[in-house]
């Protein structure tokens, strides 16, 4: 088969080649004209602090600081970050350091409400729109967890499970965790996973554990707890994943795991982790009375946060309040979720 002829080669003099060269060298400039503007935007987290944990569940500062790492690499968006260290005057002089360095949108995660109040005042003065995470920011839009929503969801899992098994059978509820020093938001979830299970089972008992943030207590507590209840079905919410660890520990010392169901509320790394770490929410383990854990996803928080933020960089419509998406993660899905990353 004949291969049809080249198209000849243009004739170029030296001074149309001498223009051509200028013009390579002036387009990469047009193409960088062109290029999506990129947002100085300053996160300012809770504390990083590598022994604290968030809201009362298993996440750490840096779990948090990582995820906007991890989202910025895919965003117009170059991060600033700060460590409130849940002091004021921490936090009141990295919100002057944002406005000195004239920082497009500032992020705050803060409990401290009187210092959010002052915050929202010098923003405002100096032009820079705040984005709030879980506390609120007067005039700020707001970022967080539906804790109602959350603690539904766990007791309704608990409630599904006796009723499909064990219907029929007495069953008695436990709600364990750090009931007193977790914060407003531990008790909203115990409040709701507590309706949840009253509206599906109005008979079976309930009783509040408060391990007041021990671990050890609260698997003391709930070995207690599995004594006092012979020939009962125990249905144990955890408000965070180590007291759902713990009491696994209590019921298999006391030999009831054929009698027991928990849930759990969190899903940090100390209940999923990577294809060989053989957690207790792993496919090849479906059989743990672990049932789920409800994600909250502190860990993930920046994929959420950056695009909320662009928006208002933008000009865009934001929500005066955006929720978190919760979901039971149980063996069978937790993958999807959390891939491991040493999977090949």
């Amino acid at each position: 088969m004949a291969c049809a002829a080249p198209w000849p080669a243009p004739v170029i003099g030296r001074r149309s080649f001498l223009g051509l060269a200028a013009g390579a060298l002036v387009l990469p400039q047009a193409a960088r004209s062109g290029e999506e503007k990129r947002f100085r935007i300053g996160f300012a987290n809770l504390t990083e602090d590598a022994g604290a944990r968030l809201e009362g569940l298993g996440f750490t500062g840096a779990d948090l600081r990582s995820s906007f790492v991890i989202a910025a690499r895919e965003q117009p968006v170059t991060m600033v970050f700060y460590d409130n260290d849940r002091n004021r005057e921490k936090t009141l002089a990295n919100a002057d350091d944002a406005i000195a360095r004239k920082l497009d949108l500032y992020i705050q995660y803060c409990d401290d409400s009187g210092a959010n109040a002052e915050i929202a005042k010098r923003m405002k003065a100096a032009g820079i729109p705040v984005l709030a995470v879980i506390y609120p920011v007067p005039g700020a839009p707001l970022y967080g967890p539906d804790n109602a929503l959350a603690g539904r969801i766990a007791g309704d899992a608990l409630a599904k499970l006796a009723n499909a098994v064990w219907r029929g059978r007495p069953a008695a509820v436990a709600l364990a965790g750090d009931l007193g020093n977790g914060g407003d938001h531990v008790p909203e979830r115990a409040d709701a996973i507590a309706a949840a299970l009253k509206e599906e089972l109005p008979a079976a008992a309930q009783t509040r554990l408060d391990s007041n943030g021990n671990p050890a207590q609260a698997e003391a507590q709930l070995r207690r707890f599995a004594a006092a209840q012979p020939g009962t079905k125990l249905l144990i919410a955890a408000l965070d994943d180590t007291t759902a660890l713990m009491a696994k520990a209590a019921v298999e010392a006391a030999g009831r795991t054929a009698d027991t169901a928990i849930v759990s509320l969190g899903c940090d790394r100390s209940v999923h982790g990577g294809s060989n770490d053989k957690k207790e929410l792993d496919p090849n383990n479906r059989g743990s009375i672990l049932i789920g854990s409800v994600a909250y996803l502190l860990d993930r928080y920046g994929y959420d946060l950056l695009p909320l933020a662009l928006k208002m960089l933008r000009g865009e419509a934001v929500p005066p309040r955006t929720a978190t998406r919760h979901v039971l993660v149980t063996a069978s899905t937790v993958f999807a979720l959390y891939p491991p990353i040493d999977m090949n």
